[in-house]
């Protein structure tokens, strides 16, 4: 059972008939999500891949019992269809959509908070409950079931290191793509509790990159924490002032730069790897280290 959503979590998808998310909706069927409908304005009695369109969330949500939602909607519209969603009674709301104005998501996230509603991104890939379900543009192939849990902030780092993972025989719990934006729904603070209280979860894999203080702030929980956690900060040979990647991946005022974030980390007892490929091996010795102590407990 993941931290977010599971094998019997009801997904509607917002978008449904466009591009992408007729194709991802087809993905994410396959892989086993529980796709029960779909949300175009207009569209309704059209379906996708078996799957019927609403012209509503409320409608959807009143038809299906849906608890969560994709969104797959241009830019502009995203602000529009996260809010549709709080109101249509939506608990998990996931952001595909990139390039969503700053000011827009100033007033979601209050949105979101006033309505007690978990957000996950914009410009993220998704989550993925391994074995079981799969939320957003995450390929499922990658995915093997296991009692490692992975957040990120980039996207196509996640599947490498998912990836890796794999390949070295290392199953997955639940993978959570949080986006790089300036400004998203849920931060690594918020994730690291979940998996804290995860019992699948053994072990635990931060992917940061500089920009902003969400690592920073992260480390403050994670002294408190038991799980042994393994980091990685990307785009440590990043010019300051310059974008590198994601909208909230650059250097400002002194602030968000690798070194003072695998500082922090590391001062609050995380592992941080130097390179991607040193993840499996990190986590290899921290799963040793917790199982040797479980059997001095013994």
């Amino acid at each position: 059972m993941g931290i977010l959503a599971d094998r019997d979590t009801k997904v509607i998808v917002q978008g449904m008939t466009g591009r992408e998310g007729s194709f991802h909706t087809e993905q994410m069927l396959v892989y086993g999500t529980k796709v029960v409908g779909g949300v175009t304005p207009g569209k309704k009695g059209e379906s996708v891949c078996g799957v019927p369109v609403f012209n509503t969330v409320k409608e959807a949500v009143s038809e299906t019992q849906a608890t969560a939602s994709v969104i797959f909607v241009p830019a502009r519209f995203a602000k529009e269809a996260i809010c549709e969603a709080v109101e249509g009674g939506i608990k998990l709301i996931l952001c595909i959509t990139e390039g969503v104005p700053v000011q827009d998501m100033i007033y979601v996230i209050h949105v979101v908070k006033s309505k007690g509603v978990r957000l996950i991104g914009p410009n993220c890939p998704g989550i993925a409950t391994a074995g079981e379900t799969k939320l957003g543009i995450i390929p499922g192939s990658i995915f093997l079931r296991g009692n490692v849990g992975l957040a990120s902030r980039s996207g196509t780092l996640t599947y490498e290191i998912v990836n890796g993972l794999t390949q070295a025989g290392l199953g997955q719990s639940t993978c959570a793509g949080l986006g790089g934006d300036p400004i998203i729904g849920t931060q690594f603070i918020d994730i690291l509790p979940l998996f804290e209280r995860d019992p699948q979860t053994e072990v635990i894999i931060l992917i940061g990159e500089i920009g902003g203080t969400a690592e920073e702030e992260a480390a403050f929980y994670i002294k408190k924490m038991s799980k042994p956690i393994i980091g990685f900060i990307s785009g440590r040979t990043a010019p300051r002032g310059k974008r590198m990647g994601h909208a909230g991946a650059i250097i400002s005022g002194g602030q968000g730069t690798a070194e003072s974030k695998v500082k922090a980390w590391q001062e609050s007892g995380v592992f941080v790897a130097e390179t991607t490929n040193e993840i499996p091996l990190l986590v290899k010795e921290a799963l040793k280290k917790a199982n040797h102590s479980k059997e001095v407990r013994k």
